[in-house]
């Protein structure tokens, strides 16, 4: 047998951005001085594998070759990172060596970490890894028990899960049966939208509620400004209640990044809810937007399709703030490397809080400010002009009376404000149906606004006046523009009027003269 087999491919695979390619896995083995190298650039967790492959082997009660084994990963002008490698390398040994059949290879992908007993670690991109296999016609993926879960939503590709070694050892050699791992989308999607928080819950604050519902009709980006105590936070934490669900790409796309970035929960197949995500002000621009030596997504794509809520806006270091600029435009993230360039996807909401001053009690009518006007300028100054003319919405949100918060009354539920919501993004997902980089009122740029939103002669005078008075840039005109567009269709308005335009102003609460004095 030793004569006759020398040689064995095993497909294995790598992520790049939430993407991923096929690597291959070719062992060559030869009677010679005992070594173990392995080459095509790989990284020093891939080097590692030499001692977990090798004790593993030797821990499941196999013979490891006493032969020089050379290990080449290809496409070997790539680098190869992680410790997933592992498990395709044990079976390319065993197959060159004569004991895994080399047709058990055939249209087949493997994936894995081995611990030093031959148990099975989960990894990181097997939905992507998945999601290539079938692209690329594979039949079969292989990959560790706790990591099957996500890989067994993708149709045309049966997959395979394992504790350990042995078990997937005795599964190529025919003594152990197994059924592939499959998934019901269809039940994942009926916990839709089941969240702990409602907006029912919350006390008075209506003009807050309905901007933040005008905001989650739109896909706006929303800035709250209150004192501490207002209930900036507890509104924030509610408004992925109020979205409409995701789509099944939407939740593929989520899920992705989640996947490539190791933190998707353990046994969890789909993200099936809005992410909520809340960084620390303390948060560095590489852990917002992604990078780090190896690129991995940042919070604006953990946040895709979702909520990136930003509390105590000012608080965060200004290079931070200002890398947003460029997810709040585009929807994605370029992080850019000598070696090479990776794009994640960044379709967020932002939702930010900030008080109105230092001590946070400016427009506090219970409370005396101690803050001079030259604070509360250079508190303010701290969100650049740019970055609020990026964001739609800017409300006020001031503390609450103690009428509202001893009432019995209960609020409007999440339930029917998301209905009003959803129906207003069928309104627009009508309207954009022809483009496929838009899908609210708030994606769309200046040619869609200037053919979407055209004002009948009542709004166009109260929009000049606004402009005229408060000193609107272009940008903060093309947002009320946009907005005025979401209020009419939530009233279910096919064109745009004077009340719609008159709320929408009222949403630039930054750039009136109370905060320019």
């Amino acid at each position: 047998m030793e004569d006759r087999i020398n040689f064995s491919k095993v497909l294995s695979g790598a992520t790049f951005g939430i993407e991923a390619f096929i690597v291959e896995i070719e062992t060559h083995l030869e009677k010679a001085m005992l070594a173990f190298t392995i080459v095509g650039l790989p990284d020093n967790a891939v080097k590692e594998s030499r001692e977990r492959v090798t004790a593993a082997i030797k821990n499941s009660g196999l013979k490891f070759p006493g032969k020089k084994i050379t290990i080449n990963m290809a496409p070997a002008d790539v680098k190869k990172e992680g410790s997933s490698f592992d498990l395709p390398i044990a079976v390319g040994i065993l197959a060159a060596d004569g004991f895994i059949p080399i047709n058990q290879l055939q249209d087949t992908i493997f994936l894995g970490e081995l611990s030093l007993d031959g148990t099975l670690r989960p990894i990181k991109g097997a939905l992507p890894l998945a999601v290539c296999a079938r692209d690329k016609g594979i039949k079969r993926l292989i990959l560790p028990e706790d990591s099957v879960k996500e890989a067994s939503i993708v149709d045309g590709v049966e997959v395979y899960g394992f504790k350990n070694f042995p078990d997937l050892y005795r599964f190529l050699t025919g003594s152990l049966q197994l059924s592939p791992v499959t998934t019901d989308t269809t039940e994942l999607f009926a916990y839709l939208n089941k969240y702990n928080l409602d907006f029912g819950d919350v006390k008075g604050q209506e003009n807050v509620k309905r901007a933040l519902e005008v905001a989650a009709a739109g896909g706006h980006n929303i800035l709250m400004i209150g004192p501490p105590g207002s209930g900036k936070t507890m509104l924030a934490k509610r408004l992925p209640s109020i979205l409409p669900p995701l789509s099944f790409d939407e939740a593929l796309e989520t899920t992705k990044l989640y996947s490539v970035a190791g933190i998707l929960p353990r046994g969890t197949a789909l993200i099936t809810e809005r992410p909520f995500r809340s960084p620390h002000h303390t948060v560095s621009d590489a852990a917002m937007v992604g990078g780090g030596s190896t690129p991995r997504p940042g919070e604006v794509s953990f946040a895709h399709f979702g909520v990136l809520f930003l509390d105590e806006f000012p608080e965060f270091k200004k290079n931070v703030i200002e890398v947003l600029r460029q997810p709040l435009e585009d929807s994605i993230v370029t992080v850019s490397r000598s070696k090479m360039t990776l794009t994640f996807p960044a379709n967020f909401m932002l939702a930010a809080a900030m008080n109105p001053c230092p001590c946070g009690y400016y427009t506090d009518p219970s409370r005396d400010c101690r803050c001079t006007s030259n604070q509360i300028q250079k508190y303010m100054s701290k969100i650049s002009g740019p970055l609020l003319d990026r964001i739609d919405i800017h409300i006020e949100v001031p503390a609450v009376r103690y009428k509202d918060l001893s009432s019995s009354h209960k609020g409007e539920s999440s339930e029917a404000i998301r209905e009003r919501v959803i129906r207003a993004r069928e309104v627009q997902q009508g309207r954009f149906s022809a483009y496929s980089h838009i899908y609210n009122n708030a994606d769309m740029g200046s040619k869609e606004v200037r053919h979407f939103c055209r004002l009948d002669d009542a709004g166009a005078s109260l929009l000049k006046t606004a402009m005229t008075r408060l000193g609107l840039s272009a940008r903060a005109y093309d947002r009320i523009l946009k907005v005025s567009r979401t209020i009419a269709d939530l009233e279910g308005e096919s064109q745009i009027n004077a009340a719609h335009v008159s709320e929408a102003i009222q949403y630039r609460t930054l750039d009136r003269e109370l905060w320019k004095d």
